[in-house]
């Protein structure tokens, strides 16, 4: 439903919104990792015809709340200018607001800032070190959160066990990067004393954020949620550009627009995605059977923690994947390094753990000389034993996962294609094929905050939907976040259609603001189809509830006497007693002389959903039911590795994947696939990487290199469907899947075609000359 504005041209970006008397903003940047601010000097900035007004760091800590942190981390404080320290490269340090983005650029670049600079770390290892630098001076360690949580009976079974394997992994530093870089425009309006947004935003709690920081009452944020966003994958939070451009709105009294351009975003546009070291343990025994699991973790949050630890806390809802793991160790470490910061990327950290899952799952494989396929089969959780609890105390919901690797095994003609791969290596080809299983988990809850902090009793992460039928029967559903591409106009109408017998057609859905929305916490972690989906199904049937009132009334017969004949309530003995859509509308609006007694004119509902299984705190051990739902989902990549070049070619790319009940399949197929292309990028081209002066090095596309569609491969896909018993059409998530998956495949066919090198890659990205060193040593 969403495409035919985006066909037209006619839809409304941040870009798109033009205020009368509106000014722009640019920001001065810090050139170093690490510094103090001696003095700043805007004289010269001031003078240039068209500049407003200026602010530094000193005013936004004096007039201001900072920027809200997830974990308890006394000593730091983040605010959207940097105040007394810079602590990376490119933080911001000045803002200019102009007539217009050119004028502030050039009055920016007169802005004169003298800097000592101080002792950085880049290394997140060598930040834990005791005599490290630390990136804040009111802190005594660079370590920001550090917890070991065991599970079961580690020790013993470890003791015990006849084989272990171990090794160290490492993800590096990537993100998405969305065709719309974040914008967001502010109108303070003084005689309502409202601040009105728009931004390209998906995250939760939004305009508390904003008016916590900007010491505005809640009722007097309005953030307006018709705004397309042009993509996110998690990264749209843009918190501190929105602060501040709010309270340069505030300050100035003039309605005010902040849009990055590509470097701001990418070099210090809070975008970065997780940036992991992983050292991995594995006890199992001689026929392939786990039994039990230590991961340890390092996660780089860079200078202001932010969100960005809650991602170590995702995975511990899915920590042993797929199989019957019995005991699990996860130790989380939180790091604070001289760079920028990361946000919540496409998976929330749970794509980095599922990538060493399979990986170790792979190095037993080997170590046995078992086939990979067969060693899942050993260890899966089996379709009988849902729902299964896994050690660290969360239930998967349902699955089939033999069926649905078999079906990719039987898509992909998988015994031939280890023939072909075999014949292809005597022909002196490096070809190979991997394997990926892989849980997503949906429907997020907030259960990874109270987790991570204790202090923060958090249990809650409802979604509302509200419908209206107007007076000549078409619906109205009102959303309450704004959407990123998902099609979730479609999703609501699609359910509503389904639900009340109606065309979609008949159906508008539509986005609120912050002040008239029900509770919401925005599209992330796949949860709008389970929750979302739940609310539109609960308002759908409080409404149909509402109308066999009507009926019942009318036709003078019992409710339990009537059913619904898609839009027409009919009495079961005598189906030609009934009313139809159009005479229940009329009633309702017109003819209050046929209402029940008591009733409100009118026919409108609204449900808010809490997620299924939510509401309970974890125990003091950290057992948790981290997310209700459980996708899966079998990748089988075809690679060949280029042996003069070292380039990596995708022949062939098969999935079978299970979301439970699908409700639009180009939607699902448009997820997966994207879901991909992003796992591609990772696997094989995205890193931002550092030098050794603390300078981002891939801040331009140029450096920073992505998969095009020359590299992402015609993809095969098949579906399987184990519905969820805990949602309302058997729905679960699936915008995170291909993601989830493709790394841990990727990787694992490249390991395969190096397997007559004896070499495995244990890092992302791999680069051609990472595989070249492996093939021509």
């Amino acid at each position: 439903m969403e495409d035919y504005r985006f066909v037209l041209g006619k839809g409304k970006y941040v870009a798109d919104v033009k205020l009368e008397g509106m000014k722009h903003v640019a920001v001065v940047a810090s050139p170093h990792a690490h510094a103090r601010i001696v003095s700043i000097d805007v004289s010269e900035a001031l003078a240039v015809p068209g500049v407003i007004g200026i602010v530094t760091g000193e005013d936004i800590a004096r007039d201001t709340v900072p920027l809200r942190q997830y974990i308890d981390v006394p000593g730091i404080e983040w605010r959207p200018l940097a105040y007394e320290e810079v602590r990376y490269a490119g933080e911001w340090v000045v803002a200019i607001l102009a007539d217009d983005r050119y004028i502030a650029e050039d009055a920016a670049e007169l802005v004169k800032v003298e800097y000592e600079p101080l002792p950085f770390v880049i290394d997140p290892e060598k930040a834990m070190e005791p005599d490290a630098p630390v990136v804040h001076k009111g802190t005594s360690s660079n370590v920001v959160w550090q917890r070991k949580f065991v599970w079961g009976e580690v020790d013993q079974v470890f003791s015990s066990a006849s084989h272990k394997v171990q090794a160290r992994y490492r993800w590096n530093r990537n993100s998405t990067v969305p065709l719309e870089t974040f914008g967001v425009v502010c109108k303070w309006d003084e005689g309502n004393r409202i601040l009105d947004v728009w931004a390209s935003i998906q995250m939760p709690q939004y305009a508390e954020q904003m008016a916590s920081a900007l010491k505005i009452p809640l009722n007097g944020v309005r953030v307006h949620y018709d705004v397309d966003v042009g993509g996110s994958y998690g990264v749209k939070r843009g918190i501190k550009h929105s602060v501040l451009t709010g309270y340069l709105a505030r300050r100035f009294g003039v309605p005010t627009k902040f849009i990055e351009d590509r470097m701001e975003n990418m070099r210090a546009g809070d975008m970065h995605g997780p940036d992991r070291i992983f050292e991995v343990e594995a006890a199992y025994d001689s026929d392939g059977i786990i039994n039990g699991l230590k991961i340890r973790t390092i996660d780089d949050e860079g200078a202001y923690p932010g969100r960005s630890p809650l991602q170590m806390g995702k995975p511990v809802g899915a920590i042993v994947g797929a199989y019957k793991i019995k005991c699990v160790e996860y130790e989380g470490i939180a790091v604070v390094t001289n760079k920028t910061g990361q946000v919540a990327v496409r998976g929330f950290g749970q794509s980095p753990t599922n990538w060493i899952i399979e990986m170790t799952v792979n190095q037993i494989a080997k170590e046995l000389g078992m086939d990979p396929v067969e060693i899942r089969q050993k260890n899966f959780i089996q379709p009988e034993e849902f729902p299964y609890e896994i050690p660290s105390g969360t239930k998967y919901d349902s699955g089939n996962y033999p069926v649905v690797l078999q079906k990719a095994l039987d898509l992909a003609n998988y015994e031939e294609l280890i023939r072909w791969r075999d014949e292809a290596r005597k022909q002196g080809r490096i070809v190979g094929i991997g394997i990926g299983t892989c849980i997503e988990p949906g429907g997020g809850n907030a259960l990874f905050e109270p987790l991570l902090n204790p202090k923060n009793d958090k249990t809650t992460f409802p979604e509302g939907c509200q419908v209206k039928v107007d007076q000549y029967g078409k619906v109205v559903a009102q959303i309450g976040f704004s959407s990123s591409g998902q099609g979730h106009q479609t999703m609501v109408a699609t359910i509503l259609a389904e639900e009340l017998g109606l065309e979609r057609d008949d159906i508008r859905v539509i986005h609120s603001d912050s002040l008239t929305a029900l509770p919401s916490q925005s599209p992330v972690a796949s949860r709008m189809a389970i929750v979302l989906g739940g609310a539109v199904s609960g308002a759908a049937q409080r409404l149909k509830k509402r109308m066999l009132e009507i009926a019942a009334h009318n036709l003078q017969v019992p409710e339990e006497q009537l059913y619904w004949d898609l839009s027409t309530i009919r009495v079961k003995d005598e189906p030609e007693r009934a009313l139809t859509w159009k005479e229940i509308v009329d009633i309702a609006h017109l003819k209050y002389h046929k209402m029940p007694e008591g009733m409100d004119p009118g026919l409108q509902s609204q449900f808010v959903l809490e997620v299924p299984l939510g509401g309970v705190l974890p125990t003091p051990e950290g057992r948790v039911q981290m997310y209700p739902c459980y996708s899966f989902s079998a990748h089988i990549p075809v690679i060949e590795i280029d042996p003069v070049t070292g380039k990596i070619e995708f022949l062939k790319y098969f999935i079978a994947d299970d979301c439970g009940t699908v409700i639009n399949p180009d939607i699902v197929k448009g997820m997966v696939i994207g879901g991909v292309a992003h796992g591609i990028g990772v696997a094989l081209y995205e890193h931002f990487t550092y030098d050794e002066n603390g300078q981002m090095t891939a801040q331009t596309f140029m450096d920073y290199l992505m998969p095009s569609t020359m590299e992402v491969p015609h993809i095969e896909l098949v579906k399987h469907c184990t519905p969820s018993p805990l949602t309302s059409l058997g729905q679960k998530g699936v915008g995170e899947g291909g993601y989830m998956s493709a790394p841990a495949a990727i990787v694992n066919a490249i390991n395969d075609a190096l397997e007559p090198y004896e070499h495995v890659m244990r890092h992302v990205p791999v680069r051609p000359q990472d595989v070249l060193e492996v093939i021509t040593r």
